[in-house]
């Protein structure tokens, strides 16, 4: 088996960051390209709407690597550098006003950008929050204590939410659904959220969508919903889902559709490989399609995408048991597995009274997902059911027999 003689990793995120070194770990001496569009060095995302956007961290500390870290590794970091295009064959990605970049082997790892809402580029006081430059700009809004708007029930909405609380803004969040973040959690635990960020202040707003923002003289003053009713505000947060960013790929052979359709072993075509949010494969465990955006999978897909570029051959199918964390205020709210589409959900110890809890999750007869709120080692115990797809039945017996 030959080995490439140059990667290029097109994305310098956490994905990409992880194919990079996993290569280099591995043992890969080969030249070593990580294209970035920003101008940073890669970065973490998850403490953007945490730490960093409460001002509790630097910019500087949310930086996976230094610049030294990375020339120890011989990784050749072009950063501030847009790839507009890709040819398959002649193995050349193309970057503008820059000579093409050649590879024999290339990684997709460019991640999602967020939905905004339509006709709102420009407009002073419309934030997203995806980007360090994006946490960096709300951080400065928030410092000025507005009424702040939040767009969408997501997890991003509600960290933000919590953050821009305990800084001492008024904050109203609207989502179209009847609970926040129910579809993520399910009802009750939803419902046991949503309590939690009205006895922090928060203003919810449900069943209704943000069609608009209100501006005068090119600076937000509220939002227009889709039931006819205007509300104020001074800033805006839209944290109303993402896109992949695979446009770039268009016209290449490179198979998409929601994110890089990849197959198991998240080889997307020939030589071409993809990682993290912007990385779609089959579950061997379930057959169906998943596409991730969280932070473990991003780092585990990266290596898996190193390993398997090595292996050649040999490359192996991925296979994962997610896991997410979020911070609202006192509460730290973790999830293994995917508990959305769940249809059964049972209270493991603890209760939603106290906010202080875990909970199995079910879909199809067979534990799908666990949550904890503030209770890391009895979920930790309950992870080996989700990685196992235990039947349900048996899962709730065992935890009956274990006193639980």
């Amino acid at each position: 088996m030959s080995l490439p003689r140059r990667v290029v990793v097109v994305g310098a995120s956490a994905a990409g960051l992880a194919a990079a070194e996993g290569l280099r770990r591995s043992g890969y001496d080969g030249g070593l390209v990580l294209v970035g569009e920003e101008d940073h060095l890669p970065y973490d995302r998850p403490p953007l709407s945490k730490q960093l956007l409460a001002g509790e961290w630097s910019a500087e500390r949310v930086l996976l690597r230094s610049a030294g870290a990375l020339d120890d590794l011989d990784i050749e970091v072009r950063s501030g550098t847009r790839v507009h295009a890709v040819d398959p064959a002649a193995r050349e990605i193309h970057t503008g006003g820059r000579s093409p970049v050649g590879y024999d082997a290339l990684v997709v790892a460019t991640g999602v950008r967020p939905r905004m809402l339509p006709g709102t580029d420009g407009i002073v006081g419309v934030h997203a929050l995806r980007t360090l430059d994006d946490a960096a700009s709300l951080r400065e809004t928030l410092a000025g204590k507005p009424h702040l708007v939040i767009a969408g029930g997501g997890f991003i909405g509600a960290e933000a939410a919590a953050v821009a609380r305990g800084i001492g803004c008024e904050v109203t969040l609207v989502t179209d659904g009847a609970v926040p973040l129910a579809d993520a959690v399910g009802h009750a635990i939803g419902t046991m959220l949503t309590e939690l960020h009205r006895d922090h202040g928060v203003r919810t707003v449900t069943g209704v969508l943000v069609e608009g923002v209100v501006t005068d003289g090119g600076r937000a003053t509220g939002v227009r919903l889709s039931d006819g009713r205007t509300l104020e505000a001074d800033a805006v947060l839209v944290g109303i889902g993402s896109r992949p960013n695979t446009e770039w790929l268009e016209g290449s052979g490179v198979r998409l559709g929601n994110g890089v359709e990849c197959d198991a072993t998240l080889r997307a075509a020939g030589n071409i490989w993809a990682a993290g949010d912007v990385a779609s494969w089959p579950d061997t465990a379930t057959g169906e399609r998943l596409r991730i955006e969280h932070r473990t999978n991003a780092s585990e897909q990266g290596r898996a995408v190193a390993r398997n570029i090595l292996a050649g051959e040999g490359a192996t199918p991925f296979t994962t048991v997610p896991y997410v964390w979020s911070d609202q205020y006192d509460r730290k709210i973790q999830i293994h597995g995917r508990t959305r589409g769940a249809d059964l959900v049972h209270i493991v110890e603890g209760s939603l009274a106290e906010r202080k809890f875990t909970a199995l999750f079910a879909r199809e007869g067979k534990v799908c997902g666990a949550i904890g709120v503030n209770m890391f080692r009895p979920l930790r115990a309950l992870q080996p059911l989700v990685a196992a797809r235990t039947p349900w039945e048996a899962a709730l017996a065992g935890r009956a027999a274990a006193g639980v």
